[in-house]
């Protein structure tokens, strides 16, 4: 596959791994490997940005795996200390881990906060983020549908961590549009003067910047069972990835922290998400995954569209 954005980005080499790629494109290399033994022959300093989504410490157990809430840091560090020493000066790790519930009670583990507060003795934390689902289904049923104790869990915090407190990132790469009463300020203006909350709304308010600043919180459904990856696997007989998390989340991040031919990696890839939010970027990736079912299910997703035959 090539594209315009690929052709743009400066040559530069990957490095070097001790066995070939399971397929690679114009921008990346996917890797049927553990990710601990590809971090450790990655250089010092070497990646941009590392974006990842791991198993997470679910009382269910997945077919990609799970490691219990009472092992996980244990299980997460050598990975943590290995991207800390492959990741630029001016890079990010972000860190998407949803939480889990305590066995047979209605009460949540708090072992993704313990996993915070222990990476946080090596890395800053840049900003905490939050994606709202809105169309998760309401589990776990015992609490939420038959006793009805709890509602149901729609937020997964996403942790950007950094090696310093000023990495690379750049906002305007990631402006939403304006609403529309900000375009009636924009287009009508407004009194300069101090708000109710004790705010001051300067002259420089009403100016346009292009477009309004995110925030925090990413509202962004997941429902998309009809999604080209997801036809192409069951085109092709393959079990797709059964926890993949939507496009708009690493693209994001890519556009926020990284420039064109910065180098992207992904330890935990599953369906490769990310590499293709990087490949349509026009940053370099890497990824790595340990079900070789799921690498290659991944690979549809770099592959050019079929084309129709011409009707006589």
């Amino acid at each position: 596959m090539s594209s315009p954005i690929a052709a743009r980005v400066s040559v530069a080499k990957f490095p070097k791994l001790s066995y070939p790629p399971a397929y690679t494109t114009p921008l990346g290399r996917a890797y049927h490997a553990d990710a601990l033994d590809v971090l450790k022959q990655l250089p010092d300093d070497s990646v941009s940005l590392i974006v990842t989504s791991p198993p997470f410490a679910l009382i269910r157990r997945k077919a990609y795996g799970n490691v219990d809430a009472k092992d996980y840091i244990q299980w997460f560090m050598p990975f943590a200390d290995e991207i800390y020493r492959v990741m630029r000066p001016d890079g990010s790790f972000v860190l998407e881990i949803g939480g889990a519930w305590n066995s047979g009670s209605p009460t949540r583990s708090l072992y993704q906060y313990e996993l915070l507060i222990r990476l946080c003795q090596k890395f800053h934390l840049a900003q905490d983020f939050y994606w709202f689902n809105p169309s998760r289904l309401p589990t776990p049923a015992e609490w939420v549908t038959i006793k009805r104790t709890r509602v149901k869990d729609a937020v997964n915090p996403i942790f950007w961590l950094s090696k310093t407190q000023n990495p690379f990132a750049d906002n305007r790469q990631v402006l939403k549009p304006y609403s529309k009463s900000m375009q009636r300020l924009l287009r009508d203006g407004y009194d300069v003067a101090v708000r109710p909350s004790q705010h001051e709304i300067g002259p420089h308010f009403g100016r346009d910047n292009g477009g309004a600043i995110p925030p925090n919180m990413m509202s962004v459904p997941n429902t998309r069972s009809n999604e080209l990856y997801l036809r192409r696997c069951k085109e092709a007989g393959m079990a797709p990835h059964p926890a993949r998390f939507p496009l708009e989340i690493p693209e994001f991040f890519v556009r926020f922290l990284t420039v064109e031919g910065q180098l992207v990696y992904d330890p935990f890839a599953g369906s490769n998400i990310t590499g293709a939010a990087a490949e349509s970027l026009g940053r370099r990736w890497i990824s790595t995954d340990t079900v070789i079912e799921y690498v290659e299910g991944s690979r549809l997703r770099f592959e050019e569209p079929r084309k129709l035959p011409v009707a006589a």
